[in-house]
């Protein structure tokens, strides 16, 4: 239904970019994205909603020709099992007057894809952003599990490879449950990365069936948990409650190994 509403500022997008007038055109464009993409939120688990999420997607980068500075959409080799993609996609930004700009990569959550994370404060103090989905959601070649954390694999390898990236002043950040695998990769990469932001991401007690039966009575808009188990390849609540234990970083035994300088904000 939010999708329908989506069209008539697509058509003035077009006619906009056919009067040359790109700054409406990037303002129609960006309207009709955020149409789309309340029509695919919180996840875009069913046909309808991924055709959502897909066109908004659409609409960003054709608004995204108009930033300043411009949006690079690249994709990164990933060697995955068996069932995985191969590329994991993401979203570039260099700030404009930096040769070899330090990068800085994030991410969000369950339901917060690579299209909607801020980068103009970065982009101001002088950094390069790269825009990616945590595994499980959007785009990411793989599901949440035990060793997603092999994901960022892919993504640093693809950093060190570029000339004009200084891929030896490297942070992450990662928002809600993608703050998850912040503090996670803040461990499994420490030698490779100079700082960790998990900014409202859990860690141990949001897999205990307890918090996860509380939770669903809390602020989330939606079905916390069904979304959760979407994104770590689960299909209900209960499969979640079932598996959501094996995710623990304290009882993995992360928490007790050294990590890059990490900071936790909620």
């Amino acid at each position: 239904v939010f999708g329908a509403l989506a069209a008539p500022w697509e058509d003035k997008a077009t006619r906009a970019e056919a009067d040359g007038d790109g700054s409406a055109a990037m303002k129609n464009y960006l309207i009709a994205y955020d149409y789309y993409h309340v029509a695919r939120y919180p996840a875009p688990n069913s046909p309808g909603k991924l055709k959502a999420y897909r066109k908004s997607q659409e609409n960003y980068l054709k608004a995204a020709r108009y930033f300043d500075p411009p949006v690079e959409r690249v994709e990164m080799p990933f060697r995955g099992r068996p069932g995985e993609g191969s590329t994991s996609a993401g979203l570039l930004r260099k700030p404009n007057g930096v040769e070899k700009p330090p990068v800085v990569v994030i991410w969000g959550g369950i339901d917060a894809f690579k299209e909607e994370r801020p980068t103009e404060p970065y982009l101001r103090a002088g950094m390069a952003t790269l825009c990616i989905d945590m595994p499980g959601v959007a785009d990411a070649p793989l599901a949440g599990s035990e060793d997603g954390e092999r994901l960022w694999d892919a993504v640093l390898d693809w950093i060190a490879q570029r000339t004009d990236l200084d891929s030896d002043r490297v942070g992450i950040v990662g928002g809600s449950t993608g703050g998850y695998w912040a503090t996670k990769v803040a461990h499994s990469h420490r030698e490779r990365i100079r700082a960790a932001v998990n900014h409202g991401g859990p860690a141990h007690y949001a897999f205990t069936e307890d918090w996860i039966i509380k939770a669903q009575r809390g602020e989330y808009p939606f079905e916390l948990a069904e979304t959760l188990a979407c994104a770590f390849g689960r299909s209900s609540a209960e499969e979640w409650i079932e598996y959501s234990p094996r995710l623990s970083l304290l009882d993995q035994g992360v928490l007790a190994r050294r990590c890059a300088p990490l900071l936790c904000v909620n």
